[in-house]
């Protein structure tokens, strides 16, 4: 329900780069609103996730992954989504690993909600100790949540040997003296015959009603079309989120998930939305099958 104030929407999203860059036009009253207004309330993926669960949030962004427990209070807009072409989220080490070594290692997480553990879960399924049976193997994996932002510190802290790592920490790995195991954007292409990655989407509550969640998400495509026109100046507001990022890494790193697929993910992001629920109600990971509904 839109908030008590007046045509006011609560609007979450995730206090990273790409998030900033997607979202600068509409928080900077860059683009035509038609008489809303935005409250942006910024916090960590997971923490969405679980708000998301009480249908708390008018638009919010969520994992994929935690898009089948809520299916039945949110549908998809087809843009804004985070979306990696053979690329995604990463496991890394302290020191180089073989994937059955990784059976006997806890791995750090950034959320059990998240669409990183979701294909983390997948991809041991798939490829785990070679036994036949994948939920078994599901089962099996040693995990720990910790909050994004502190898995590399507490690996270089050697309180885990390895972690699942998402954001910017794609990018800063090797110079913080970690090693790549898996990227699983990398496997997902490769598994799938060539889908790209879908990681977060962007949940419209379906109780606003179907015309104005087809406006809401109108106005979200013309945010992101706003920043990929004006790349240099949604950029240099994205690197208050960078976390240390530079200039060059920002761009990068906004480039690799602000892409064709985040103004429309087509066909092609949709089958890949889609294969990846299936496959994880086919594996015991989510209650059971889930339709995906977009506007």
């Amino acid at each position: 329900m839109i908030s008590a104030k007046k045509n006011l929407i609560t609007l979450g999203h995730s206090p990273d780069a790409d998030d900033a860059f997607m979202f600068h036009a509409l928080s900077e009253n860059k683009i035509e609103t038609h008489g809303l207004k935005f409250e942006h309330i910024l916090q960590d993926i997971q923490t969405l996730n679980e708000r998301a669960l009480r249908a708390e949030l008018d638009i919010t962004a969520l994992s994929l992954h935690a898009y089948a427990h809520v299916a039945d209070k949110y549908a998809l807009t087809s843009c804004g989504a985070s979306i990696g072409d053979n690329y995604g989220p990463m496991i890394v080490a302290r020191k180089p690993m073989s994937v059955p070594e990784l059976r006997d290692t806890t791995i750090a997480i950034p959320g059990r909600m998240t669409t990183a553990y979701l294909l983390l879960s997948l991809f041991f399924g798939a490829k785990g100790d070679g036994s036949a049976n994948s939920k078994s193997k599901i089962q099996n994996l040693k995990s720990q949540h910790v909050h994004f932002d502190e898995i590399i510190p507490q690996l270089k802290a050697a309180k885990f040997e390895a972690g699942l790592i998402i954001h910017e920490g794609q990018l800063t790995y090797a110079k913080e003296g970690l090693h790549k195991i898996v990227d699983l954007g990398e496997w997902w292409k490769s598994d799938t015959g060539g889908l790209p990655c879908p990681l977060g989407v962007n949940g419209v509550k379906k109780f606003l009603g179907y015309e104005m969640c087809r406006q809401l998400s109108d106005i979200l495509k013309a945010s992101v079309e706003y920043g990929l026109a004006h790349r240099a100046e949604g950029v240099k507001h994205a690197m208050k989120y960078g976390r240390d990022l530079t200039t060059q890494e920002t761009d990068k790193f906004v480039g690799m998930y602000v892409n064709e697929f985040t103004v429309d993910m087509g066909t092609r992001g949709k089958q890949a939305c889609q294969l990846m629920l299936d496959r994880a109600a086919d594996s015991g990971l989510i209650p059971s099958k889930v339709e995906i509904e977009f506007v």
